[in-house]
């Protein structure tokens, strides 16, 4: 069951709780000269880690930029999904132009399936890689009346009065892509999930040309990823996970299991690489990951001797010290692969001592718990866990403060939004953004739902105010 998730639905008390704590809310300032008003409304994606869905508003025109899910908390009794409330939209339905898909992970673009059938023949614009992976989604919802178009980075594709321009920048998934969307009254940078990664794995590095440019043209609003904004530094490259495999697998005798995201196609190319080295077969299992394996195999964005791939129903033949299974569910759902394994009830793998299991990927807020006791029935069964409280085996797709700054830098915004976090990193965020060169007053702290129409030829939200961050 999936449900949809209000943007008001946590009422005034939560609010008046966050006016005590940073002021009286105000409204942003009046921005440029048009003769219509420009606004930017989140209908899911702060104050939260999850469903992230941003519409840009201008005239009689309307652009969407992701439809995430999120997993339900543990107060959501029988909810498996939760989505955004499109109660906006659904109104302006005959202003909606287009779906602008950042890249495929499922908090931008699970929501998809339960959105789009209220927007017949609005067509998604989506990168190489996250067209293959909608693709089975087209499939399984039947969702055959919006077009899946191609836009990606080097593109310039008008929308109405827009124009969006993607740029590459490195996350945890190939094609990841920020977007520039040109409006007629200024240009607003959305960063999408985003880092710095210098050396990554597909060698292939962000625009950082295409991001200077953008700032000596002038970019009225910022929009920036805020998941590790209270971390100070920069986030690892994602090589630096490979070498941790093979740190861990190069002493072992016994079968390895590395469980990640499926759509971490980055991090399964590792878990291939690193088993080569050691010539150990690979068996890739989980439904969601074999799609994603196939998919990104046959658009060429996984390298690998396809003699080294055995089936899953093979497993049981394969000695066990020659072999490495990738599988799902590193955050311990309870339908994927590596709970059914840690419950001793998957059909084609059967933990047994000697085992040694990967976690690589640290719990989403929420899941704790789940994660918890699928490494608790994985210890149980006799197998030796590594997972992120004990050992380095995974690293975010996200920036570290050092990286939002540079993007802060250059890009250099007239106005700054922090997106894609909870409300204390956009607070954070907003404090990096004062410090690099933006007017306190130009820095908005929003929550899903919030904006409200502005006059004709201004860019106007709601906000809380920001201060410097104290030494």
């Amino acid at each position: 069951m999936a449900r949809s998730k209000s943007p008001r639905a946590r009422g005034t008390g939560a609010a008046t709780q966050r006016e005590r704590a940073l002021g009286p809310r105000s409204n942003g300032p009046a921005t440029g000269d048009g003769e219509q008003p420009l606004r930017i409304i989140p209908l899911g994606g702060v104050g939260e880690i999850g469903k992230n869905m941003y519409v840009i508003e201008y005239g009689d025109d309307i652009v969407v930029i992701d439809c995430g899910l999120m997993f339900p908390d543990e107060e959501m009794f029988g909810i498996d999904l939760v989505v955004p409330d499109v109660a906006y939209l659904r109104e302006r339905r005959d202003k909606v132009r287009a779906f602008l898909i950042t890249h495929a992970h499922e908090d931008h673009v699970g929501g998809l399936p339960y959105v789009l059938p209220e927007f017949p023949g609005v067509p998604v614009y989506a990168s190489t890689l996250a067209r293959g992976l909608l693709g089975i989604k087209v499939k399984e919802h039947k969702l055959t009346s919006n077009p899946l178009l191609p836009l990606d980075p080097g593109d310039e594709q008008p929308i109405g009065p827009f124009t969006a321009v993607p740029f590459r920048i490195s996350h945890s998934i190939p094609d990841a892509m920020g977007i520039a969307l040109r409006t007629p009254i200024g240009t607003i940078v959305h960063t999408g999930d985003f880092k710095f990664d210098h050396t990554p794995v597909d060698g292939i590095l962000s625009d950082f040309a295409v991001l200077a440019r953008l700032g000596e043209e002038g970019v009225l609003c910022l929009m920036s990823d805020s998941t590790r904004a209270e971390s100070p530094g920069y986030t690892p490259s994602e090589r630096t996970v490979g070498e941790a495999f093979k740190e861990i697998i190069e002493p072992l005798d016994g079968r390895v299991i590395i469980a990640t995201f499926a759509s971490n196609i980055a991090r399964v190319q590792q878990v291939l690489d690193a088993a080569a080295t050691f010539d150990r077969k690979v068996s890739v299992v989980g439904r969601s990951m074999e799609q994603n394996f196939r998919i990104a195999t046959d658009l060429g964005y996984l390298r690998y001797d396809a003699d080294r791939i055995i089936p899953k129903d093979r497993i049981s033949e394969t000695d066990p010290g020659r072999l490495v299974v990738a599988t799902t569910g590193s955050q311990g759902e309870p339908m994927a692969g590596l709970a059914r394994m840690a419950n001793r009830d998957h059909r084609f793998v059967e933990i047994q001592p000697g085992d040694t299991v990967v976690v690589s990927a640290s719990p989403i807020p929420g899941n704790e718990e789940y994660v918890a006791r699928t490494i608790d029935n994985l210890f149980k069964a006799g197998a030796n866990v590594i997972y992120h409280a004990i050992r380095h085996a995974h690293v975010s797709g996200h920036a570290s403060q050092e990286e939002l700054k540079l993007m802060l830098n250059l890009t250099r915004p007239k106005h700054f939004m922090p997106i894609h976090g909870e409300f204390r990193m956009q607070v954070q965020h907003g404090r990096l953004a004062i410090e690099t060169g933006v007017a306190p007053e130009n820095v908005f702290i929003i929550e899903n739902g919030s904006p409200r129409p502005a006059g004709a030829g201004r860019l106007r939200v709601r906000r809380w105010p920001v201060s410097r961050r104290r030494r």
